[in-house]
């Protein structure tokens, strides 16, 4: 249940394994699955061919055995019965259920909110429409400065519009890669034009038919002729309720991403599952490398193998000429170590805790992130002169086998 890249990947990799019986992949948009990441960059500045960004071919379904259905939201979930009411009120009965409804983007509530020319951007049907507005239109105010916020900053900028960003933060990115790569990140959408405001939120929308104006927390009155809302998301898990499958911020899975109820999976940005790193508390990682190792994951265990899923997260995002990475869980340290050079915009960010990498963050300096996630799932407790040490090569501070 969900058909974008974590039931996707899944549906493809059962048939693939050997899974001899029906296959049966649902999902609530028009669209057959496609990559997501490209939407917030390459598709809004009409740099790619939307053909590019499907996984499969429209027949390929068909020839694999695999039935799939569009425009369908799941309603509910009857554990006894083993069966899936969808919003039309068809039953799809199931022997094994992976649920990858993955996320929706959360909307403004103030008022004016539901204006024309207000848009969010979670599908590829709002990417469409976002980029209808940047190629006939000139002002732009972005609502939040994570990481969509940021890259939809960052591509309109880029295509010569004036834009606004609103973070209600400190900083942008403080949630997704904390302080010291946020203030990093404020400079440079600063420094190429973007008007960016933290410690800001909206207050209301105005216009007469269409949005036209912002007004801020501070009083600020921002024309504009549309807005981005990049706000976070919510796991789709309404749907679950009373099934018996355990929800918190989304699917509570163990280590295979088996959920409460025996036979029922969940993988992508729906499930909420154990991180070892974290003394197995229950995290939500968004990304696009977890809904594909989750995936993987729980395929592995239907097709009777026994495996659990405990990989390092990954993560990354362009804006301008900036390649982020980021490997670990972003969360507490107690020290940061710089390899390379902030003023070069080349660098890489290790956050330390008691001694060991907790995560590490990488702008134009990609080879570094494999060695940092090799480190963190290690657990070895590494060095800060070491680290800091471009000479040094990081594969060399990993235990010896």
């Amino acid at each position: 249940m969900g058909a974008s890249l974590a039931g996707g990947r899944a549906a493809e990799q059962l048939r693939r394994g050997g899974w001899a019986g029906s296959i049966t992949l649902i999902g609530a948009e028009p669209d057959r699955p496609y990559d997501r990441p490209p939407l917030s960059k390459k598709l809004i500045r009409g740099q790619i061919d939307e053909a590019k960004l499907f996984f499969r071919a429209p027949t390929w379904y068909d020839e694999n055995r695999i039935e799939l259905i569009t425009s369908r939201r799941a309603r509910g979930l009857d554990t006894t019965a083993r069966e899936v009411e969808l919003d039309d009120g068809k039953r799809v009965a199931f022997d094994r259920l992976i649920v990858a409804t993955g996320a929706s983007a959360r909307s403004l509530t103030c008022e004016g909110a539901t204006l024309p020319g207000v848009h969010l951007l979670r599908t590829l049907e709002d990417a469409r429409a976002v980029r209808a507005e940047v190629v006939s239109k000139k002002r732009v105010v972005v609502v939040g400065a994570g990481v969509i916020g940021a890259e939809v900053a960052a591509s309109c900028r880029d295509e010569g519009l004036e834009v606004v960003m609103l973070e209600a933060m400190a900083q942008p990115l403080v949630r997704a890669f904390g302080p010291e790569i946020g203030a990093f990140y404020a400079e440079q959408h600063r420094a190429r034009g973007v008007d960016l405001r933290c410690n800001t939120m909206v207050r209301e929308l105005r216009g007469a038919g269409r949005v036209e104006e912002v007004v801020t927390s501070n009083g600020d009155r921002i024309a504009c002729d549309f807005v981005v809302v990049g706000i976070g998301v919510t796991p789709e898990t309404a749907w679950l309720d009373g099934s018996g499958v355990r929800t918190d911020r989304g699917v509570i899975v163990d280590a295979h991403c088996e959920s409460s109820v025996p036979g029922i999976y969940a993988a992508g940005d729906v499930a909420c599952g154990p991180a070892r790193a974290l003394g197995g508390k229950h995290v939500l990682v968004e990304s696009v490398d977890n809904a594909q190792t989750q995936g993987a994951t729980v395929v592995a265990n239907l097709l009777g193998k026994v495996e659990e899923h405990d990989t390092v997260p990954f993560f990354w995002s362009d804006q301008f000429d900036l390649k982020l990475q980021s490997a670990g869980h972003v969360g507490e340290y107690d020290q940061v170590v710089y390899r390379g050079s902030r003023e070069e915009r080349a660098f890489v960010a290790f956050h330390l805790r008691e001694g060991k990498l907790a995560f590490a963050i990488g702008v134009n300096r990609l080879k570094e992130i494999a060695g940092s996630k090799k480190l963190i799932a290690s657990g070895v407790v590494v060095s800060p002169e070491a680290l800091a040490d471009e000479s040094i090569a990081l594969s060399t501070l990993l235990p010896a086998r």
